[in-house]
């Protein structure tokens, strides 16, 4: 059984990810400080860059921006996001992130529930230039069946 345990964990000690596109940072995790609700992390998008589209089937995401100009696409329908403005993305909800700025855009995101497991946690539907992703009528298929 995971235990939760206070500890402060510094951007610096976790490892990017940049399969999705951007770089982001999975900070307070169950892995990382045995957190049981939910997990939190940092995105840093470089101008022109973006997070791929995706979704979350068992997750509310929560995002709140510290700096730089995002839109952010939900479900295909784009919305401009400014420092210091909250996002909340309902479960299933197909999300992706743009930095439209001319600087580095960070963002707070914070999920919970917690996937069954975290594989299931995220359904990509774009390619991103950094790999796989799940695409077309498979990741609609997955979608439909979670709803």
């Amino acid at each position: 059984m995971i235990t939760s345990r206070p500890r402060i964990v510094s951007m610096s000690e976790v490892e990017s990810n940049c399969r999705r596109g951007g770089d982001l940072r999975a900070m307070l995790t169950p892995a990382t400080v045995g957190a049981t609700s939910g997990f939190m992390g940092v995105a840093l998008i470089q101008p022109g860059d973006r997070i791929a589209e995706h979704y979350h089937p068992y997750s509310e995401e929560f995002v709140y921006v510290v700096c730089g100009q995002l839109e952010v696409d939900l479900d295909g329908e784009p919305h401009p996001l400014q420092p210091e403005q909250g996002l909340l993305i309902p479960i299933n909800v197909r999300h992706r992130f743009r930095n439209v700025g001319q600087v580095e855009a960070r963002m707070v995101f914070h999920l919970g529930p917690l996937a069954p497991s975290p594989p299931l946690g995220h359904v990509d539907t774009e390619e991103t230039d950094a790999g796989s992703a799940v695409v077309g009528a498979e990741a609609a298929e997955r979608r439909q069946v979670r709803s």
